[in-house]
């Protein structure tokens, strides 16, 4: 990757509906140039996909809840799979102690949080341990802000 696929990202990242054009324009180079250089970003793996960054509150989603299970390693992955499925869970992560999954779920309220937990969490005895916390402000967002 070079000074100008680097540049071409950080432009996608702030409007991933920014047109060729442009582009080329804030880059100084061809709207041509700018669209083989995107699609060369693509197919390389570097740019996976195209997506809208969605307000959660917007949409009513306003308990941001970050989850740490410590699972019996025998049902970690099957747990993960289960987890990753349900709506309220929008990011999962298998940690590196390869029993601990990081989960991120957005409801509308404790009472919504509350049941997936029940349903989903509570008295399995595949899950040894949890730890939940409620996300009280956001002070940094990852380039590109937060996916739902």
């Amino acid at each position: 990757m070079n000074k100008l696929d680097s540049d071409l990202l950080k432009l996608l990242i702030r409007d991933g509906r920014m047109s060729y054009a442009d582009m080329a324009r804030q880059l100084d180079i061809s709207r041509a140039h700018a669209r083989d250089r995107v699609q060369q970003l693509v197919e390389s793996g570097v740019v996976e996909q195209f997506t809208a960054v969605i307000n959660p509150a917007s949409l009513g989603k306003v308990i941001s809840t970050f989850v740490d299970l410590k699972v019996a390693p025998y049902a970690l992955e099957r747990m993960a799979q289960e987890l990753a499925a349900c709506p309220e869970v929008i990011n999962l992560y298998i940690m590196s102690d390869l029993r601990s999954l990081h989960i991120h779920t957005l409801t509308d309220s404790q009472e919504a949080f509350d049941g997936f937990a029940r349903q989903y969490l509570l008295g399995r005895e595949e899950i040894i341990a949890v730890n939940c916390t409620n996300l009280l402000s956001r002070v940094k967002h990852g380039e590109g802000g937060a996916k739902l």
